[in-house]
């Protein structure tokens, strides 16, 4: 029922199969060692690519939370400066100057306040040691050493500027002064006598 115009393709067909010259043989057994090779090396490939998005997935989540938490670093800093003249200017009004300027006062104060409140939302908070703690360099800066009675070498005796973190990054350290004396305090010398 075929055609003979039909014909000739069919006979192509036929030639171009005995041009390939395929044996059943190559086609049924596939080189399976080398399918297996191929295998293992696309899954390696495979889990380095994962492997490296997750990696690169945990980097980019840990940078946005720096930039979140240290990103006003630098303002921050600055604004340290406004903190010190803001509190520089209440510590040196009088009761007399107070009385008169009420409302001046006031309006400084809460500045203050309200600037300390923003650093607080952000994280800044302020490292104020106590006289008498131990001197941590890592927190402190010590502006002076001087012999103090009844004190222990290393502890502060006076705190001349509060500190700032931001984090857990230092932004500026406490200025204090440090004890440099090498005696016992009297409490502890009476106690042994």
């Amino acid at each position: 029922m075929t055609d003979e115009k039909d014909t000739p393709f069919l006979d192509e067909i036929d030639e171009i199969e005995d041009d390939l010259d395929l044996e059943e043989d190559v086609l049924a057994e596939p080189d399976l060692e080398g399918l297996i090779k191929e295998r293992d090396q696309l899954k390696d490939r495979l889990l380095r690519a994962f492997a490296e998005t997750e990696n690169l997935r945990k980097r980019a989540e840990r940078d946005r939370r720096d930039a979140e938490t240290y990103g006003g670093t630098k303002l921050a800093r600055d604004l340290l400066s406004v903190q010190d003249n803001l509190g520089r200017a209440l510590d040196n009004i009088d009761d007399d100057l107070r009385e008169k300027h009420k409302s001046l006062t006031e309006g400084l104060e809460l500045t203050l306040r309200e600037l300390l409140s923003v650093f607080e939302k952000h994280k800044i908070l302020s490292v104020a040691p106590e006289i008498g703690d131990k001197f941590d360099p890592k927190m402190h800066q010590a502006m002076f050493e001087a012999p103090v009675p009844n004190t222990t070498k290393g502890s502060i005796i006076q705190v001349m500027a509060t500190g700032f973190a931001i984090g857990d990054r230092l932004l500026r350290a406490a200025q204090v002064g440090v004890s440099s004396n090498t005696s016992k305090p009297e409490s502890t010398e009476k106690a042994e006598d």
